[in-house]
Formats: C-alpha cells, structure tokens, sequence
C-alpha cells in the first residue's frame, strides 16, 4: 500500500471549516488534499495546483500543509495556477468572486482569491495567467505533488505533461481531478501509459484518481503523452487498461468502468470517427449514473454521427450527386 493509501481511512476524520472558499470540488476531495498536505507532502520538491478556482481546494491543501509537522513554510512553496479571470477559454464561474457575481468592469477574481488565502500567502506563490505563459519551460526541478484540475483542453494538457509531468519522480504524488470527465479521454489514456510507473492509491475520491509514481517513467513514454502520439487503437487499449484496475469511486457512485467506456467514445469522436464514437455510446445510454449526469454527452455524439450520416445515406448522396 502507498502512503495515500493510507490516509483513505482517515477521510471521516478530517473536519474542515465552514468557511472555506466557494469550490466546485467535493467535500471528500478536500479532505483528501487535507490528508496529503498534512501527512504525506514535505515541500522539499515543488508543490503545484494546476488550477486552483475559487480557492476552496487550495485552502484545503494549505491548511494541511500548515498544520503539517514536516513542512517548513520558510522554504516550501505552494505553487498556484489559474487564470484567475472569468472569460472564453478560462472555465471559471463567477461564483468564484466574493460577491458571487463578477463586478461590472473586472473579469479577475484574483484579488478575491488572496484574500480568502490570506492566512497562507506566506508560502503561496501564485501564477496568475495561461499556464503556457506563466510556466517556466527551463524549470526542470523535481515536483513533489502535482494537482492537475486544469487540463480540460488537449492544449493545456499538453502544457501540463511537456512543463510538469516530465518532472515527476520516484515518491512524486499525482491527483487526476477531473478523472470522471469523459469529454477528457487524454487523463484516460495518458493514464494507461503510466500504469508500469505508478500506483493507484485506491478507488478514485469522486472525480479524483491519486497515484503515486514508483518507478521513474522512460522519456519515450512522456514524449508519447506530450506528443498525444499515441495511435487510435492503442489509446483504447491503454484506457481499458485503466479500467481494470479501477471500478467504483469510493462512495460507490461512480461507475468509472462506464464512464472510462465513454471517454473511449471521445477518443473516436476526436478522431472523426464518429459512426465508432455512438457505436460505443449506444450501448452506455442504458446506464443509469451516465443517463443521468451525461445526457450532453449522449446528445453531442448522436448529433455528430446523424450529421456524418450512415455509410448507405453516403451512398445515396454520392448517386443523387448531393
């Protein structure tokens, strides 16, 4: 068992307080990133949150981290990046404002978010901007813990594994926070590819898989991840590779095995393959977790495969010269 293994019993322990800052992040996973700051992290290496929001997942993690006995907030950093703004592109809410509504004149919730961390800005360095601007390419310092609640893009993921991934180590914790979105196939099959180099600390909490690297992880693999070089059907032997190691989240909610299934769906549909994308959907719209909290997606591949249109509906317009 890795270290975060351990800290899953310790879940119902950990009282937080009420005040946290607004997050769309479960109260399980901000226990766990208590957990992780306060008994695992030591702040020798780099310390990094890919998408810190409103401040509330951030605050958990810094909490931990102070109340650690091992971090020493004189030398540790608790790197923070996010846009910090709401807009095109930025996936915030404005809800991430204090106010809850985003003032007339100012898109930037950055301010708010140093207030509601005020408490830690002693040792939180913020980065404020788009992550391939506000990342050094030249750091190649170990990272520590990697927190990557951003990559909702295949251009930012690539970002996320050629400037951090690349970094990781033997020892180095990872927390995949939006591991239950299928629309992100690229966390499923970057994942497959990592699996002989890590280990998965237990049933994902809610959204977020853990992993702990155990192993160092060849050049050629992060170079096939940074590259998405990956061919078709290999990404979907690497998801299915994930998905016999994970079932269930840890409340029993989630069906990763489906949810991972539809991601497959998304690596066709990505790929223009969109009459293989609603052949794997099809059979998932019976399930009752994705019926209901994935309705878009079920649409969104229906609609792509009606718009493509069957191989004889092709035949028929190439003969009627449409």
């Amino acid at each position: 068992m890795t270290q975060l293994g351990r800290l899953y019993p310790m879940l119902d322990s950990v009282t937080l307080p009420d005040n946290l800052p607004y997050t769309q992040v479960s109260t399980w996973e901000l226990q766990f990133l208590y957990l992780v700051g306060r008994h695992v992290l030591t702040g020798d290496d780099r310390i990094v949150e890919l998408g810190s929001g409103g401040g509330g997942s951030t605050y958990a993690l810094a909490l931990g981290l102070h109340e650690s006995p091992v971090f020493d907030a004189k030398t540790g950093r608790l790197h923070a990046y996010d846009f910090f703004r709401v807009g095109k592109g930025t996936f915030a809410t404005e809800k991430f404002f204090t106010g809850g509504t985003k003032p007339a004149d100012d898109n930037s919730f950055l301010d708010d978010f140093k207030s509601r961390l005020e408490p830690f800005l002693p040792f939180l360095e913020i980065h404020a901007g788009d992550l391939w601007q506000t990342s050094d390419p030249d750091d190649h310092s170990p990272v520590e813990f990697l927190h990557i609640d951003i990559a909702k893009t295949a251009r930012v993921f690539r970002c996320v594994s050629e400037r951090f991934l690349t970094r990781l180590r033997p020892g180095s914790v990872v927390l995949h926070q939006d591991f239950a979105g299928p629309r992100l196939p690229w966390l499923h099959y970057s994942t497959g590819a990592l699996l002989p180099y890590i280990e998965i600390a237990g049933p994902p909490i809610r959204s977020t898989l853990a992993f702990e690297v155990t192993r160092p992880i060849p050049e050629e693999v992060l170079t096939a991840i940074t590259e998405d070089s990956f061919p078709y059907e290999r990404k979907l032997e690497l998801i299915s590779a994930v998905q016999e190691r994970i079932d269930r989240d840890h409340t029993g909610g989630i069906p990763f095995r489906s949810v991972l299934e539809l991601a497959k769906a998304y690596v066709a549909h990505y790929d223009g393959r969109h009459r293989q994308a609603w052949s794997i959907a099809r059979r998932l719209t019976g399930d009752e977790y994705l019926a209901r909290t994935r309705a878009d997606h079920f649409k969104q591949l229906r609609t792509a495969y009606d718009k493509e249109g069957s191989p004889l509906a092709k035949l028929v317009r190439r003969a009627v010269g449409r």
